[in-house]
Parts: C-alpha cells; structure tokens; sequence
C-alpha cells in the first residue's frame, strides 16, 4: 500500500487492516436489529397465505431503492402478490400518510411495509389498521417522543436497539428485513417445500449501495461493505437494468464505477422525479428487466434532472442576491446563526437543494422554504445543517418551546424536512435563529477545509491516483482524500464557460501538472501563484488516462 494512502486511512481512524475488508461475512448480524422477528413472522405469515402485500416507500432515491428491493426481494423469496405505492409530494405529502391509506384501500392489501418512512407516521398507522391492514415499518430516521401503534417497526435508531450501526439507510433497513426472512423461511423448510433454490439476495446489491450513497449516510464499516459489494455487481455488468441504463445516461463507465458515480451521476436522476414529477418512473426504471424500457425512462429521468438543475441554479441565484443584499445592510455580529429563505415563487420539490448551497457559502444551517400550491397558505421547507449543530433536535426543541407553530418535522443531524403555515413564518424564523444561537458558538460559524496534507514530489503520479480511487468507497462520514499545495500557473483557459483548465507548477514537483476547476471562472483571471485544495483524479480521454488535479478550492498566494 502506497504511504500516503496509509496516512489517509490512518486520518479516518483505520487501525487495522481487517476494517477494509469489505466481504460480505462482515456484516453485522440482522438478528441484532430489534424487531425484525416480529416483522419476519407478519412476513412469513403473509407469504405462506399469499396474501397482498403493499410496500410504501419514500419520493426521494433512498425510498425508491429501498422500495424495489422490497419488491423484488419479496418476490425472489416466494411472495406471490406484492405491489407499492409511493406518495407524490404534491397530493399525498410524506410518507405513509391518511391520504396515501385511502388509495391505498380499494387494493385491499393484507400487509403494508413501509421503507424509508414510517416511524412518525402515527395518523397513517392508525389509518391503515383501521381499515384491517397490517403495518410493518421499516425505516431509519430518528423517532419523536412516542412511536406509532405499528405491528412491528424495524429501525436501528430506535431507543435502545442493539444494532451496532445507526447509520444504515433505508434501503439497508429493508434489505437486512429480507436477510433475516430467508434465514426464517430456510429454518422452516420454505425452499425445501417448494423445491426451490434459495435465492440469492446479493442480487439486490447495487440497489443498496445506490441507496446508500445517495442518502449521504455515513460510510461506516457495515455501510462500506454493502457500497462495494454493490459496486463489485456494476463493474461486473450484473446491475439491474436500470442501473446500467442510468449510468450510460449520465456518460458513466459501469466497468469502472466509484460511489461517486452513484452520487452524482446516478442518484441525482432518480431524486429529480420525486422533486417535480412523480418518483413511480423511477421506480419503474429500477424494477424494470426490460433494457430497452429501462433506457426509455432513464432518458426521461435525464430530461427531468436537467429541469431541475435550469430550475435550481435559477433559485440559488436569486436566494444568493437576497442574502448578499440582506448582509451588506447588516453589521456581520447581526446576521442570523440561523438562516430561513421563503419565496412565493419557489418550487417546495427543489429547497434542499437551495438550502444545501447556501449551507456552504453561509457555513450557517439554512432553511429554505416554499408554498405548498398557489393559495400559499402552507409552507413546505427543507434544512441542512453544519458540523455541531443537529438540525432535527432543534426542530424538536422549537416544537417543545413553541408547540404549534410547527405542523410537522423529521429528519436527521444534518437534513431535515418540516411544513408549518405561512402566518407562523416569521416566528419561525426567529425561533430557528435564537436555538442556533444557542447551541453555535460565533467559532463555529467559520469554515475549516480539512484535507489530507500536502504531497512530495513522487507523490503526483497517476500510480497513487488509482490507488485513491479504488481505495474507498468513499463518501460521507469516510471522506474522497483532498490534499493541498502551493503552485506556479504557467497557462489558463476558460473551458465549457465557466471551468478553468490549467497548466500548474507545483513548488518540489518539476513538470507541469495538469489540472481543473468546474465552476470556478467568474470573470477575473486566476493568480499567478495560487494556494489549492485537490484531489487526485484519472482523467480518462480517448481510451487514454492520466494524472490530473481536480481543484475544489483555491485562493491567491500573499
């Protein structure tokens, strides 16, 4: 192992060379996950009776995987009659909710499960089970004070559940629930019975690890296992055929697939239908064996993906005008630790990611919010936060101190989603603000750039930069390797409108370095010697590769 890729693994608090295994018998066992045996015998039961089974998944990637590998899964394991609904944003809201129940109804499923939702889900419950359906929930995120009056919920941020990660996604939820099923149904003689092969659930892999990435979970040990396991599936052109028709849509080779892919080519696809159209095509995208389907709606997905960039980078501007314009009135001691954006003329689907933006250049939370329709009477908003300040137990301390101003919330550390009315807007914006105050010290409202140091000269090589890349999966929680240094710019030009590409020349390393900024160019001419923050990347051109930096940051040199 190169040096530097052990002083990497060493920052990311790797002791040992067992946690970079990354084979399957490492994961923790599902039997440690409270409440699965209960929803295994719902399960059991509901098979064995061929009874319908409706899984509820969520509009955004995770709750789309999460929702075909429930589907597919339970199909591989013997379930005869299995189907999903997934809530539109518009007309149903989150989650399993009353309104999703009642169209839920005329189906007349025995069993619903729902992934990626559910644990604040106490009116859908109970709707649910007054209409004699039986509710398994499945999901990941934090619980409120109380649970809903489910059969049986599955989640491993549950109050004293003994499962060693908290960080699995929804998607991983659902596919340890299909882990521990088999085991029960291999126990009880289900395949010997039906004189069937057990199936093989690592089928399901690159569902999980698309999940996972997208939902920025951590990448703990266990997450980091079921990423490259799925990851192994898509290099190995075994992905499913929406995958693979997802990953020629955004230009990505399959063969050589990193989680940044899953990231930033793939995932981004299917979020976009849940945030302007209707997540079914991408659900019908990944549950498709169809090929040509599979590319059909991929292209669709491609097409709503660019909407929502066109409609994104228009919200990001305008809220980015407002806030320079709000600070420069302000003295900078006045500007809220807290942020909350509303525009009437916003769209609810695409906040998170203003929120997200803003985030970063304010290094403050943010939260962006929108109506709902054009009476406007509520507000739909999506918050992300910063290290040290956890987003949904400051929602849930605003709810405490003010009960009522907000409708509804959930969410995690760093996202969370809520709805309120318009007329408590204001009071929630200065509530928002005093709890950030509270619990961010001013220090903290400034941004570190954290990286992995600076490299020698044998180090700027494309030998060490496939090292980097094959030495993840990366991403949150295990962070892409960043380095530093100080360069000469021998030349500059302004590619594609707004990227820099240049000719550096680094300070102990004697050839020219070529190296990229996306977005970087606003009209003024970079330094003569710059400071950078980079990664380094395999640029792939023409069949050939070579080193190149990819630039995240950079600043004039004093």
């Amino acid at each position: 192992m190169h040096p530097v890729l052990r002083r990497v693994y060493a920052a990311r608090g790797i002791t040992s060379p067992s946690e970079l295994e990354h084979r399957l018998a490492g994961l923790h066992a599902p039997q440690l996950l409270g409440g699965i045996d209960r929803a295994c015998d719902l399960l059991e039961t509901a098979i064995r009776d061929e009874a319908r089974i409706i899984v509820v998944g969520d509009f955004d990637c995770d709750g789309a995987t999460g929702t075909v590998v429930a589907v597919r899964g339970l199909r591989l394991l013997g379930a005869r009659d299995v189907g999903y609904a997934v809530p539109n944003r518009m007309r149903h809201g989150y989650g399993l909710s009353p309104a999703i129940v009642e169209e839920i109804v005329p189906r007349k499923p025995r069993l619903l499960i729902t992934v990626d939702n559910g644990v604040a889900a106490h009116a859908g419950v109970a709707a649910a089970r007054a209409h004699g359906m039986r509710v398994i929930v499945t999901d990941h995120h934090l619980p409120g004070a109380s649970l809903p009056e489910a059969d049986a919920i599955v989640n491993p941020n549950l109050d004293r559940d003994p499962f060693p990660s908290k960080a699995l996604a929804g998607v991983g939820v659902m596919f340890y629930v299909l882990l521990a099923l088999r085991a029960r149904l291999r126990e009880r003689g289900w395949f010997a019975e039906r004189r069937v092969a057990e199936p093989d659930l690592s089928a399901l892999l690159d569902l999980v690890a698309l999940g996972t990435v997208a939902d920025l979970v951590p990448l703990d040990r266990n997450n980091r296992i079921l990423v490259e396991a799925g990851l192994m599936r898509i290099r190995a052109g075994r992905a499913c055929a929406g995958i693979a028709a997802l990953f020629a849509a955004g230009k990505r080779d399959g063969a050589r697939a990193i989680a940044s892919d899953l990231g930033f080519a793939v995932g981004p696809r299917i979020n976009a239908a849940g945030r302007l159209e209707d997540m079914t095509l991408g659900i019908e995208c990944l549950l498709t064996d169809d090929a040509g389907r599979a590319g059909d709606l991929a292209e669709t997905l491609s097409a709503i993906n660019a909407e929502r960039r066109d409609l994104q980078d228009g919200m990001v501007a305008q809220a980015r005008d407002e806030v320079d314009r709000w600070m420069a009135s302000r003295e900078r001691a006045s500007v809220p630790h807290g942020v909350v954006l509303f525009d009437p003329g916003w769209h609810h689907g695409v906040v998170g990611l203003v929120a997200s933006k803003l985030k970063e250049s304010l290094h403050r939370p943010v939260v962006a919010c929108a109506p709902v329709d054009v009476l406007g009477d509520e507000v739909k908003a999506s918050g992300r936060s910063i290290p040290g300040f956890h987003l949904r137990d400051a929602l849930a301390e605003i709810d405490a101190i003010h009960p009522g101003l907000i409708s509804r919330f959930g969410g995690h550390a760093m996202a969370a989603g809520l709805s309120l009315a318009r007329a408590n807007l204001e009071a929630f914006s200065a509530a928002f603000d005093a709890v950030a105050r509270r619990h961010l010290p001013p220090d903290m409202l400034d941004a570190a750039i954290l990286t992995d140091g600076e490299l020698g000269a044998a180090d700027f090589s494309l030998h060490l930069a496939r090292e980097l890349r094959d030495g993840g999966p990366w991403g949150q929680g295990f962070p892409e390797p960043e380095f530093e240094g100080e360069f000469a710019v021998e030349s500059w030009k302004v590619v594609g409108d707004k990227h820099l590409k240049f000719k550096l020349r680094h300070a102990v390393q004697g050839d020219p370095l070529d190296a990229i900024a996306f977005n970087a160019f606003d009209g003024v001419p970079p330094p003569a010697r710059l400071r950078a923050v980079f990664k380094l990347d395999v640029n792939e051109w023409n069949g050939r590769q070579s080193l190149q930096l990819l630039i995240r940051h950079m600043q004039a040199c004093g």
